[in-house]
């Protein structure tokens, strides 16, 4: 069922998180879409969930799990490269593949918009999209980001490189 006002709430990691933030990091599917191209143990990952200060302040990085109204976790959307003297953040979202397609990816992109606006006082957040990821460019369209840079040759998927948006929302 897909519907656009599908709610969800956002949470910070717990440890029972702990197999599903293990499948996600390892998903070599994902790394071309990220930062990292390597894999990830239990053991980095459980202290990760163990000593994030939860403080944006000092981490410069927040992550949290995207809960659909069953309660189900359906992904984990990040705000990345934290700069409170510039308002600016980067926005990361991972939807597990069953839950595509129903809403919770636009649903947790505007609660983190508010979040940023409302709580953290950004000035803008800014993605860094695939130009073949067309899903993704339409999410982020749709929720008011514009495409202002393309970055040439910017992400390499195996041994390709593929240009990529820089898209932006002033909030």
């Amino acid at each position: 069922m897909k519907r656009d006002d599908q709610h969800v709430r956002l949470r910070a990691i717990e440890p029972e998180d702990l197999d599903l933030l293990y499948r996600i990091e390892n998903d070599r599917e994902l790394w071309s879409v990220g930062e990292t191209n390597v894999p990830y143990s239990r053991f980095a990952l459980h202290d990760y969930v163990a000593n994030a200060s939860l403080d944006i302040y000092k981490d410069r990085q927040v992550r949290m799990m995207i809960d659909n109204q069953q309660g189900e976790t359906v992904g984990i959307i990040d705000i990345v490269n934290f700069n409170s003297q510039h308002g600016r953040a980067e926005i990361g979202i991972v939807i597990q593949k069953q839950y595509r397609n129903m809403g919770y990816a636009q649903s947790a992109v505007r609660k983190v918009l508010e979040y940023s606006r409302d709580v953290l006082n950004l000035h803008q957040l800014y993605a860094i999209i695939d130009e073949n990821n067309m899903i993704s460019l339409k999410l982020f369209e749709s929720l008011g980001f514009k495409k202002n840079c393309r970055m040439e040759e910017w992400l390499c998927v195996g041994k390709n490189f593929h240009h990529a948006w820089f898209m932006q929302i002033f909030l």
